[in-house]
């Protein structure tokens, strides 16, 4: 077992995933998916958001197709308020999508254009 592996596997015994929660549950995301036979694509993205003078990188966890569209997938273990990387892509690239998702750790719910899903319904995406 290599040290990152190993530091993994400590931190899930004691229970301190800390940083690690996120990509855990991100793995758990994508397995639920791909077993629902979702085709999982990343996708990363520069962006100069209005009253800034650089631009950043953005990211989107998760892209999926429905209906020959585009449905960005964004999995939150904490914060889920904030997503700037759905908001940016929407500004960015100008073109229609059938949904947008967040997944995460409460109940099921749908506002301002994005359905929230408990991890436990990710196969309903």
């Amino acid at each position: 077992m290599g040290d990152m592996e190993e530091d993994l596997y400590k931190a899930l015994i004691f229970g301190n995933q800390g940083i690690n929660q996120g990509m855990i549950l991100e793995n758990i995301v994508a397995q639920m998916l791909r077993a629902s036979e979702h085709e999982l694509y990343f996708h990363e993205y520069m962006y100069q958001p209005e009253g800034n003078t650089v631009e950043k990188k953005y990211e989107i966890d998760f892209m999926t197709v429905k209906k020959r569209k585009i449905c960005p997938i964004e999995v939150k273990s904490s914060n889920y308020t904030s997503h700037k990387s759905f908001d940016y892509l929407i500004k960015k690239y100008q073109f229609k999508m059938e949904d947008r998702y967040i997944i995460y750790m409460k109940d099921l719910k749908y506002e301002e254009g994005i359905m929230y899903i408990p991890v436990y319904m990710t196969m309903m995406v």
